[in-house]
């Protein structure tokens, strides 16, 4: 198994948690627009100790959607070692406030695509 496709196995039963109780932004973005898109994609998908909203694997791309929680000193803190970390593993993060996506769905459905496919 390559560095790609390594994870922690302890995450299995939380990631597969995750997938069946998505929030509702995340089921917005995946039945409105991920899930119709030429590459597969994969939800509360496992990268090393991480668990990832979404995961391209065609185009290393990992998207995230962030609710409140992310707001303090403390998750900020959290998600820029996590981003780090991913990018340093040859990732792409794109990361999205829920309040965004609620504002600007196109827009960050046009972010996505343009990444793809540019």
């Amino acid at each position: 198994m390559d560095k790609y496709h390594h994870h922690e196995p302890y995450l299995k039963p939380y990631s597969q948690r995750l997938r069946r109780e998505m929030t509702k932004e995340e089921k917005h973005l995946w039945y409105d627009f991920l899930r119709k898109l030429p590459y597969p994609v994969k939800r509360q998908h496992m990268i090393g100790s991480y668990i990832v909203d979404f995961y391209i694997a065609a185009a290393f791309l990992i998207i995230e959607l962030d609710g409140n929680q992310h707001g303090d000193d403390e998750q900020l803190q959290a998600d820029i070692v996590r981003d780090k970390w991913l990018t340093n593993e040859g990732y792409r993060v794109l990361r999205y406030p829920n309040s965004f996506l609620h504002e600007h769905f196109e827009d960050v459905c046009n972010d996505i695509w343009n990444y793809l496919e540019g």
